[in-house]
């Protein structure tokens, strides 16, 4: 079982700088993708930044540029890296990872995060 929680996070104003980190513990062994996932009061939770099978990343398209998203191997840590922060992103931010993989030859990818931490808020103003 795989154990995640975030911790960072906070407010700041617009084109402010933020870090958001996600320690793991457990069988983390099991663990193919991480990620961090986004969700906005009264919407759905939508994927923000991927740090997929052997390393391969993926970003929002909203995001792209401004966040960044890296792993401590060593710390069992995930960090979401966020710059030039608009009010658009404010939002609970939650990490996530993945146990399973679906491979098509040499290519793999996850797509069901199912190990989720509790989430951390994001504020950014105006």
């Amino acid at each position: 079982q795989v154990q995640l929680e975030e911790s960072g996070g906070g407010s700041v104003q617009t084109g402010g700088s933020l870090r958001v980190s996600c320690a793991a513990s457990g069988n983390i062994n099991a663990i193919y993708c991480m990620g961090w996932f986004r969700q906005f009061p009264g919407k759905e939770r939508e994927k923000v930044a991927i740090n997929g099978v052997d390393g391969r990343m993926w970003f929002a398209e909203s995001v792209k540029g401004r966040f960044t998203i890296s792993q401590d191997n060593a710390q069992n840590t995930l960090y979401l890296e966020m710059v030039s922060l608009k009010p658009e992103d404010t939002g609970t931010y939650y990490c996530a990872a993945s146990n399973t993989k679906i491979c098509n030859g040499a290519n793999c990818a996850c797509y069901e995060y199912n190990i989720w931490g509790q989430g951390i808020q994001v504020t950014v103003s105006s």
